[in-house]
């Protein structure tokens, strides 16, 4: 990397940078307002003050009630307690849980600890698209089901699941639907109150907000069995002390990222494009294939493969340049493992092999995501044709 050349983080999808405006809104209740919510004196009636404005500012922007929002220290507390809160309180006569084979590790490793609890867990496959099978997910869904859990976006490839329908069915036959939309937040509308969801989960560091802090809407009709005991504090669904800090914060970075969607998302879907067709001026045909749905997906989340090259190899050349990238999920993608997303999908391996997922955001431009995808396309023919 040239001395004079800014760095490009293209890797949103694993986390992004706190904006400016998320960080001024949280530093008085690191400093000032620092109390316990839950003590009585003012220090503590200032922190409750925020926390519960938080909440309801969240609850306006997702249309729910703010008693149906449960703060958690992120979108994987999140996705177990929907999980393991929702099956460990059905009725004693329904033991299944439904779930696709492209989910995120907090939904696969969650059921399978169900699994280990006496649960049957059904995994729907997909198509080569990342797209659930309908008819599969359906049969799989019966009387003894307590739980369905179907991710609203994925995180490696960006599909968008048919989460209404989905839910419809879960309904009719009495099951509790969870939708992990940890990816889907800042770029989908979400109305919770006209969602055939039960329960949803949120993450902030996805959309500028601060690590640390998450969400889970829990229907005020589900049962929920808690995971974590020592306190009454969200309703006791979830004990422990609150992270004030993180929840203004979080629904700061919602008010930011939720006020102009369309235009968030066309901005988005420009950077995407970009980089598309820079690869369609540069490579060969061939040189290059998208993973994922050609229409139904996030649109600041582009997973391409680079046939004949190796996703590990591209990666470490692209840091050396300045780019930061990924090739899978980030609580994995450390381990340099195959995808289990592209390989569900069908995925042939020197496909597999060569995946890189570039994710967009605050801080892009097109003139940069322009210069990466030439310095992405360069390397591609280089490490390919060797």
């Amino acid at each position: 990397m040239t001395t004079n050349q800014q760095p490009i983080y293209l890797d949103h999808a694993a986390t992004t940078p706190m904006h400016p405006e998320v960080l001024e809104a949280m530093l008085p209740y690191f400093m000032s307002s620092f109390g316990n919510p839950s003590s009585v004196h003012r220090f503590g009636r200032e922190a409750k003050a925020g926390l519960t404005a938080a909440r309801d500012a969240l609850a306006a922007r997702l249309g729910c009630s703010p008693t149906e929002l449960v703060f958690t220290s992120g979108g994987t507390e999140s996705d177990n307690l929907a999980l393991l809160g929702a099956a460990l309180a059905a009725a004693p006569d329904r033991r299944r849980v439904v779930t696709t084979a492209v989910e995120h590790h907090a939904v696969l490793h969650a059921a399978a600890e169900l699994e280990r609890l006496g649960f049957e867990v059904v995994y729907a496959p997909v198509d080569e698209t990342g797209r659930v099978d309908l008819d599969a997910l359906s049969a799989a869904i019966d009387e003894k089901t307590a739980l369905v859990s179907v991710m609203y976006a994925n995180n490696e490839v960006g599909t968008l699941q048919p989460i209404e329908t989905i839910g419809a069915l879960a309904r009719e036959r009495g099951a509790v639907f969870h939708v992990d939309a940890v990816q889907a937040l800042g770029t989908q509308s979400i109305e919770l109150s006209r969602l055939p969801v039960d329960l949803m989960s949120f993450s902030a560091h996805k959309i500028n907000g601060p690590k640390g802090v998450g969400l889970l809407y829990a229907n005020r009709r589900v049962k929920l069995h808690a995971r974590a005991f020592g306190g009454s504090q969200e309703r006791s669904r979830r004990a422990g002390t609150e992270n004030v800090a993180g929840a203004v914060g979080f629904a700061k970075a919602a008010e930011l990222a939720l006020g102009d969607l369309p235009r968030r998302r066309d901005e988005l879907a420009a950077l995407r494009d970009a980089m598309l067709e820079t690869f369609e001026r540069l490579l060969p045909d061939g040189g290059f294939v998208v993973n994922g749905h050609p229409s139904e997906s996030l649109p600041h989340v582009l997973n391409v493969s680079f046939p004949g090259a190796s996703s590990e190899s591209l990666l470490m050349n692209l840091d050396l340049e300045g780019v930061a990238a990924a090739s899978g999920s980030a609580c994995s993608s450390g381990s340099l493992q195959p995808s289990h997303v592209l390989r569900a999908m069908g995925v042939p391996d020197e496909r597999l092999r060569s995946a890189v997922r570039f994710s967009f955001g605050m801080g892009n431009c097109l003139n940069s995501v322009t210069f990466a995808a030439e310095k992405i396309a360069t390397l591609a023919k280089r490490l390919t044709y060797k």
